[in-house]
């Protein structure tokens, strides 16, 4: 230490004594667990939190979700279809809370990025050292004329599974054998790209069952979508003209929607429905948008090696919310996510280097009770995204026995990935 002329030697010993306090002191700071905040109680805000807890017992977890229990959308468009009740869907944070992990059931409003606070529903914060956004999708009512909350309540999307679930499955249960039902699916990206075609087949398989005279018109602002042979052949094979889709190309982007009459616009014409499903174009969770994580796309952009957000310091995104390239926005995607996230952030906080994850994903599909088919991906970071390194899907031409075999294999599936998530 140099001694300035404006310093003499007993200031000098006196400044030395105190930096050797404070560097006394400063460990038990120093070995304060960090404090690692998840906001969203879905599959990968569920995954990521007991994640972190396993590879390091001693961080601080905090799971915030402000609803007390969580509602699957995988087999929901079975609950649509009668096929299912929705208290099958239904699980709480019980086990969760078990592991550990501190489950604070309150909504998130504000992330101060720069303070590393997070403000909750009931006035209180909570502070981080690093975050998780895992807020899944919100809808975009913004986004399609005529659209927005209060028109979901007389043509429910049901993207989010629970109430919008049930009031689908009431319309369509309530309405006239012959009456004509229109399922409006938006562009990409979206939250489980194929299950549009998924409950355009369950819902023609109760009124098949139940109303044989009726009609499914899908209404589509794509033109091709995944596993669309699977889907076009059991169409073919177990509802033959009960339902009808119109691309992208032929006209089927809705433009506008009408509540009060039940009416859809789309570029060739006009169409009333008895049961109309409206799935509006989606966007990252409110809160990402808030924090600052959200881009004008209204996603969230991420390193794929640790989900780090690029645009806000010591936060990361995964599940839906998050621009992950190839990977489907889907329950299997989050929860590998969250598992790969929680690894990034160990790492990070004990100074490792990250480790380039290599991320499994399912997808079954239920198109009747005992015929389904899947695809399975391997994905890893490419050029700043992931990209898929293997997929599997299932054959068109199949028998009977492996589409049987493939909905066993679904809901084993779920049992697994509910289990691992909040058993």
């Amino acid at each position: 230490m140099a001694v300035t002329r404006h310093q003499t030697r007993r200031d000098v010993i006196r400044g030395a004594a105190a930096v050797a306090a404070a560097a006394l002191a400063r460990p038990a700071l120093a070995q304060a667990a960090p404090r690692v905040a998840v906001i969203g109680g879905g599959f990968g805000g569920a995954a990521c939190a007991r994640a972190l807890r396993r590879l390091d017992a001693k961080l601080q977890v905090t799971l915030i979700e402000p609803n007390k229990t969580f509602t699957a959308c995988p087999f929901s468009n079975e609950v649509i279809a009668g096929l299912r009740e929705l208290p099958a869907q239904q699980f709480g944070y019980d086990k969760i809370a078990a592991d550990g992990i501190a489950v604070v059931a309150q909504g998130a409003t504000k992330v101060d990025a720069q303070a590393r606070r997070i403000a909750l529903s009931d006035g209180a914060t909570l502070s981080y050292d690093r975050l998780v956004l895992a807020p899944g999708i919100d809808m975009g009512f913004d986004a399609l004329p005529g659209y927005d909350e209060a028109a979901a309540e007389k043509m429910p999307h049901a993207w989010k599974a629970g109430a919008q679930t049930m009031l689908l499955r009431r319309q369509l249960e309530a309405m006239d054998d012959g009456g004509l039902v229109v399922i409006a699916v938006p562009a990409a990206p979206l939250r489980c790209p194929p299950a549009p075609y998924e409950r355009a087949s369950l819902i023609a398989h109760y009124l098949k069952a139940n109303k044989p005279k009726s009609k499914i018109l899908v209404l589509d602002a794509k033109d091709n979508y995944s596993q669309q042979k699977l889907f076009e052949k059991a169409w073919t094979e177990l509802y033959p003209g009960m339902i009808e889709r119109i691309a992208l190309s032929q006209g089927g982007r809705v433009t506008s929607v009408n509540p009060a009459t039940n009416e859809i616009v789309n570029d060739c014409g006009n169409y009333t429905a008895a049961v109309a499903n409206v799935i509006p174009p989606q966007r990252a969770g409110r809160i990402a948008e808030i924090a600052g994580a959200a881009d004008h796309t209204g996603w969230c952009p991420i390193d794929p090696v640790t989900f780090a957000s690029k645009l806000v310091p010591n936060i990361h995104a995964i599940g839906d919310a998050a621009i992950a390239g190839g990977i489907p926005k889907s329950a299997s995607a989050a929860a590998a996510q969250g598992r790969a996230c929680a690894a990034a952030i160990v790492n990070a906080l004990t100074g490792k280097a990250p480790e380039t994850p290599r991320l499994d994903g399912a997808c079954y599909n239920m198109v009747a009770p005992g015929y389904a088919f899947s695809l399975k991906g391997i994905y890893q970071p490419k050029e700043d995204q992931y990209a898929e390194a293997e997929v599997t899907t299932s054959p068109v031409d199949a028998p009977r026995e492996v589409r049987q075999r493939e909905a066993d294999q679904a809901l084993d599936w779920f049992k697994t990935i509910t289990g691992d998530a909040f058993g």
